[in-house]
């Protein structure tokens, strides 16, 4: 049966031309063109969210579902459904209803997850509100999506939620709980702050008890109603590349994504709720197949996660790239037991190959892999398999993800591009979102009328259905007429032994059009020039692919979802005759 729980999340995929066993998986090619059809013996569900966790809640009542190292907090499932039960019929009480957009902003805390149940369990529409957010941001967001309720803690660190709302809606001062009317906001009526008493808030504890008899029963007659069609949560995309969207996501498309991402006994959850990794790999694998979700820290912590770890006994890690480079260099990370530990998976951002091979050399998480998603997505797509050889493991995203069709085109003609060859990689099945909130021209420029979904990278298919990224579209870096992807050299970079990260840009060139600059952290102890960076690449990458520009710095700015944030979006300046660099992020010097 252990055996069984630990690798049930690998996937049962098959082409559509032959079956493949994991004892086939490197012997035998099976597709002739660069198009892969992920099939399973295991058909799609067509569950709600609350059938799905009322369905494990009724198999292990006992069992622990959620535990929070930071609180000391931890919850059974027969625990939580109660209080998600609770917490659904007070929002019937407070004046929510069906179909209703609420927003949650805040960090990894009890009541992120308890929302995100709570309103699926209601018909309430969760959106998901980047934690970082400021106040610009986060009135765009609830305008974008017409956010009838916010939920938020007071505070957390630096980012004052109650008085940032209070500055987008001071009529929140005079107006008496659920009753808030906007000028800003004109939507919002209902705030709900989930550990202090505010003016014009509901506190969570009167929520929790504000439902009745007539509530729950209203709660039954709901769920006769209930489509897996119906939209359940809107993610907001990262926005690189304009103002963020909403990302609409039904019952069917969470669900699913997480049944096939599979299940594993206790896992460790440092990714964050508010993204798709933590809450479909994270919440809604916890309901669909009653697993351990062991969160290691409010905000992200990397030695909190070795910790917890140990002490939980965690058998499962997630964990974006850098958040794995983070627990690789912690000092006492030789001293700290991760004997449970027997597989992870990395994803959110392209992982270079050294640090995969470091988790497993050095954590000795085995059956580590990596996944492929979009939050449009639902989001995995490609994954790989606990068995695959160190050089799969390292170099593709591993195979395509059952129910579910890829294809890499000519992004110009749209045709499919033959075996091997890089083109665009586009995504169909049960995955594909169902819209961007209310932007129907967005939706059609990266879904076309067949469902395919644009996925913007750069990718490659081989004969057994293995994926291999290559880039974004977007981050070309064309020098001299010469296509160059930063992923590629930032790959070969971290193969050098005194490089702890780097990420690659392109700066403008009066003569190239670009030139390539690379930025630089060293690791801890070690000394490094650019003169010895730019030797090590000569006569092993293309001419062309040599950085002309070697920084080193400290640390890349994080998103809250621990990634290096999108270093092509800053703007770049090159002092011609000086090799310096200046990025600029908000006006604030970075390099």
């Amino acid at each position: 049966t252990h055996n069984i729980l630990k690798r049930l999340w690998c996937f049962h995929v098959f082409y559509k031309t032959k079956s493949r066993g994991y004892d086939v998986i490197s012997s035998i090619p099976t597709l002739t063109t660069s198009y892969a059809h992920g099939i399973s013996s295991h058909s799609l569900m067509s569950s709600t969210v609350d059938q799905c966790l009322q369905r494990t809640v009724e198999r292990y009542p006992d069992r622990e579902a959620l535990v929070f190292m930071q609180d000391g907090m931890r919850k059974t499932f027969a625990q939580f459904y109660q209080d998600v039960s609770d917490f659904a019929s007070g929002l019937l009480a407070v004046g929510l209803k069906r179909g209703d957009r609420l927003g949650i902003w805040g960090p990894n805390i009890y009541e992120w997850i308890l929302m995100q149940f709570a309103t699926a369990k209601a018909g309430i529409i969760l959106v998901s509100v980047n934690p970082a957010y400021q106040l610009q941001e986060a009135e765009f967001a609830l305008r974008k999506v017409q956010c009838n309720a916010v939920v938020c803690p007071t505070q957390f660190k630096t980012q004052k939620y109650c008085d940032m709302l209070r500055q987008l809606c001071p009529e929140m001062e005079r107006a008496s709980p659920g009753g808030i009317k906007s000028s800003r906001l004109p939507d919002l009526h209902t705030v709900i702050v989930t550990d202090s008493q505010q003016p014009g808030a509901f506190h969570l504890k009167d929520v929790m008890q504000a439902g009745s008899s007539q509530h729950l029963q209203q709660l039954q007659d709901l769920q006769k109603n209930f489509s897996c069609d119906d939209p359940i949560n809107i993610q907001f995309t990262s926005g690189t590349t304009g103002k963020p969207k909403g990302a609409t996501l039904s019952h069917h498309n969470i669900v699913n994504n997480a049944y096939f991402i599979g299940k594993n006994v206790r896992i460790c959850l440092p990714v964050p709720m508010y993204h798709c990794f933590g809450s479909v790999g994270g919440g809604m694998v916890m309901a669909v197949h009653g697993i351990t979700l062991v969160f290691p820290s409010t905000g992200y912590d990397g030695h909190a996660n070795l910790v917890a770890i140990e002490k939980e006994k965690c058998t499962f890690v997630y964990g974006t790239p850098t958040m794995f480079i983070d627990m690789l260099s912690q000092p006492d990370l030789a001293k700290i037991d991760l004997s449970s530990v027997e597989g992870g998976i990395s994803a959110g951002s392209p992982c270079p190959p050294e640090v995969i091979r470091k988790v497993i050399n050095i954590m000795g998480i085995k059956e580590m892999v990596i996944g492929y998603g979009t939050t449009e997505n639902s989001p995995v797509t490609f994954c790989g398999f606990p068995i695959d050889s160190v050089e799969r493991k390292t170099e593709t995203i591993g195979c395509i993800c059952p129910h579910t069709e890829a294809k890499v085109v000519n992004p110009t003609t749209g045709e499919i591009v033959p075996l091997g060859a890089q083109g665009e990689l586009m995504i169909r099945g049960y995955c594909v979102m169902l819209e961007y909130w209310k932007d129907d021209e967005k939706t059609q420029e990266c879904i076309s009328k067949d469902r395919w979904y644009k996925t913007g990278d750069i990718a490659s298919l081989d004969g057994y259905g293995y994926c291999k990224i290559e880039g974004r579209i977007k981050d070309l870096i064309i020098r001299g007429g010469e296509n160059i992807y930063p992923a590629e050299i930032e790959q070969f970079l971290h193969t050098h032994p005194k490089i702890q990260e780097a990420q690659v840009v392109g700066v403008k060139d009066e003569r190239m059009g670009e030139e390539v600059c690379a930025c630089i952290t060293i690791k801890t102890g070690q000394e490094c020039t650019a003169e010895e960076i730019k030797a090590y690449c000569k006569g092993k990458i293309a001419y062309y692919k040599v950085p002309r520009y070697v920084t080193f710095v400290q640390g890349y700015p994080l998103t809250v979802t621990g990634k290096v944030s999108d270093m092509r979006q800053y703007e770049s300046c090159c002092y011609s005759g000086n090799e310096i660099i200046i990025l600029i992020i908000k006006n604030k010097l970075f390099l």
